[in-house]
């Protein structure tokens, strides 16, 4: 276990600061410069549409009168709080894990602004294909799945490798 914050996973928090900017500050120029719903084609299968998501990923619970707002802000406040002490505990050299802790992170904190300040995440990049639309999202919702997905990649990785080093041992052990 790391002996100081500059030893430990905690030196990635910057990724934290430059997702939650680069989150605020695209939802502030989409709604200075939109309005809701308000739709601009840039690709054949994508949009930059203006929307208000009430609930959480994929508008689960958007319509469910207002509380979720508030489970959704515990949720948000207490996995970026875990993964901050994880991150703490981390050696600074697993890079993976302790980026893909910061995406969560900053993803968290920057949806949890939307949800305290307006009562709603503001989304805006809108992906479809012929009449197949996929749910709108956000730079926040991006980091999410991001790092979400990196902390899968290593568990995978990090479990061949002790099988790896497992089967090792066992060949040793037998000569």
């Amino acid at each position: 276990m790391p002996t100081n914050w500059k030893e430990s996973g905690l030196r990635w928090y910057w990724v934290v600061v430059l997702v939650f900017i680069a989150d605020q500050l695209s939802k502030q120029w989409v709604l200075t410069h939109f309005e809701l719903r308000e739709s601009v084609q840039l690709l054949p299968f994508f949009n930059f549409t203006y929307l208000r998501n009430y609930g959480a990923a994929f508008s689960f619970l958007s319509d469910a009168g207002g509380w979720q707002r508030w489970l959704f802000t515990i949720v948000a406040l207490g996995f970026s709080t875990l993964l901050t002490v994880w991150l703490r505990k981390q050696p600074l050299q697993m890079w993976r894990l302790n980026v893909a802790y910061t995406l969560v992170i900053g993803g968290a904190l920057g949806n949890l602004i939307d949800r305290l300040q307006h009562g709603f995440v503001v989304d805006f990049l809108h992906f479809y294909w012929k009449s197949n639309h996929f749910p709108a999202f956000n730079i926040a919702d991006s980091a999410i799945c991001i790092g979400a997905g990196l902390i899968i990649i290593d568990s995978i990785i990090t479990d061949r490798n002790d099988k790896k080093k497992q089967a090792q041992n066992n060949h040793s052990a037998k000569e």
